[in-house]
């Protein structure tokens, strides 16, 4: 069970958001401007925002950068256009999922337990990382990622399909095997999520890092 701000302007969304999630247990608190929202992220802390793309005073995209800024923290967006520009923005700036208005109450929790499931905290990274690609090192316990003598920031979500990639290494797994493993999703359902954080991980860790079989899915790239 998490502390979950909900970030809605339209306030029967943000009442039935609010209210199914908190019949799973969650506690949530409700605000429907965007400069409230990076204020309260910073009083609250909370363990996941549910963020609407459009707001008052700052959009969504412009919220999720602040408080990424400040705390890194899991954010499931909203928004009433289903555009992948959006998606791939959204991703950039470091939202973990993203769901299309209308969408299914169920289908909200579903997603919001699949990603506070994915960012609980391990122990302190080991002295080895678990796997080497190239000159990137990854430390699964820790979710850490170095390139060289830097560390990458990488959102829970683009970090587990990296490490899922890598510990799969040299099999090629599928969109649908990617989405069960990492998303948790069974209906075959999210095909472009995946698309779309292959590309944020390319991004940040260059265009080798994950390669396209086509007609079969990603695996890890020759770095």
């Amino acid at each position: 069970m998490g502390n979950i701000l909900v970030v809605e302007d339209e306030p029967a969304i943000a009442a039935a958001v609010a209210a199914r999630l908190e019949s799973e247990g969650h506690l949530v608190t409700v605000c429907h401007d965007g400069a409230e929202a990076v204020e309260r992220c910073r009083e609250l802390e909370p363990d996941l925002v549910v963020l609407d793309l459009l707001l008052p005073s700052l959009d969504g995209l412009e919220v999720c950068r602040r408080i990424q800024a400040e705390r890194r923290v899991p954010v499931v967006m909203l928004t009433a256009r289903d555009d992948e520009t959006d998606m791939l923005i959204g991703f950039a700036v470091g939202a973990d999922d993203y769901l299309t208005k209308p969408f299914s109450p169920r289908e909200l929790v579903a997603r919001v337990g699949a990603v506070l499931r994915r960012v609980a905290d391990g122990p302190p990274h080991a002295s080895e990382p678990d796997h080497r690609l190239g000159a990137i090192e990854i430390w699964r316990a820790s979710r850490r990622i170095r390139v060289g003598d830097h560390d990458v920031h990488l959102t829970p979500t683009e970090f587990d399909l990296l490490a899922q990639l890598a510990a799969a290494a040299p099999t090629v797994l599928t969109r649908e095997q990617l989405l069960v493993a990492v998303w948790g999703y069974r209906d075959g359902s999210g095909a472009r999520t995946v698309d779309s954080h292959v590309r944020a991980v390319r991004r940040k860790l260059g265009d080798g890092v994950i390669r396209t079989v086509h007609g079969v899915g990603y695996g890890i790239g020759d770095i």
